[in-house]
C-alpha cells in the first residue's frame, strides 16, 4: 500500500509539473515511443512469465517454475538495462533533472519505477535458490506468490507511466 501511495503522489507531481520545462525539452523531444513500447512489451512478457512460475509451482513442476522465473529475471534485467540506457542518453545530451521541474519529475517517477524493478530482481535472486534448495514448501510458494504480486504491481505502474508520461506527452 505504501508503494501505491508513493507512486500516486509521484504521478500527481509529474502531471502538475509536466509543462514546467523552463523553456527546455518536453517528453515529445526526448522520448522514442518505439523504444518505450519495446520496454513495455518486455515488461509485460516478464509478467506473463512470473505468472507461469506461480502456476508451475502450484502444479509442482520445479523445472517449469525455474525456467519461468529465469525468464522473468532476464526480461526484467533487459527492461532495467533499457531504462538505464535511456537515462544515460538523456544525461549525455544534457537533459538532467537539474534542467527543469519537468525533467526532475520525469527522472524521479521513471527512476523510482526502475529502482523497484531492481528490488524485484534482487527478490527473485533470493527466492529462486530457496525454491531450488527446498522445493515447493508452503512458505516458498507463499514467497513466490508475494513476489508475483509485487511484479504485477510494477507492470501496472509501468502501464500508467507509458500512458501518462510517454503517450500523453507526445500527443
Amino acid at each position: 500500500m505504501t508503494d501505491l501511495l508513493m507512486f500516486a503522489a509521484m504521478f500527481a507531481t509529474f502531471i502538475v509539473l509536466r509543462g514546467s520545462t523552463f523553456g527546455g525539452v518536453g517528453v515529445a523531444d526526448i522520448a522514442s515511443i518505439p523504444f518505450v513500447f519495446a520496454e513495455t512489451m518486455i515488461l509485460l512478457l516478464s509478467s506473463y512469465c512470473i505468472g507461469l512460475a506461480v502456476i508451475s509451482a502450484h502444479r509442482g513442476s520445479l523445472k517449469r517454475a525455474a525456467l519461468s522465473l529465469s525468464a522473468t529475471f532476464v526480461l526484467g534485467a533487459a527492461f532495467l538495462g533499457m531504462e538505464i540506457y535511456e537515462f544515460s542518453r538523456l544525461v549525455a545530451e544534457g537533459h538532467t533533472p537539474a534542467k527543469s521541474a519537468f525533467l526532475s519529475a520525469f527522472f524521479t517517477l521513471v527512476g523510482m519505477h526502475g529502482l523497484h524493478i531492481l528490488a524485484g530482481l534482487i527478490w527473485i535472486a533470493i527466492v529462486f535458490p530457496m525454491i531450488l534448495r527446498k522445493g515447493f514448501t508452503f512458505r516458498n510458494i507463499e514467497r513466490l506468490t508475494l513476489l508475483s504480486m509485487f511484479w504485477h504491481f510494477l507492470d501496472l505502474v509501468w502501464i500508467f507511466i507509458f500512458t501518462i508520461v510517454y503517450l500523453m506527452g507526445v500527443i
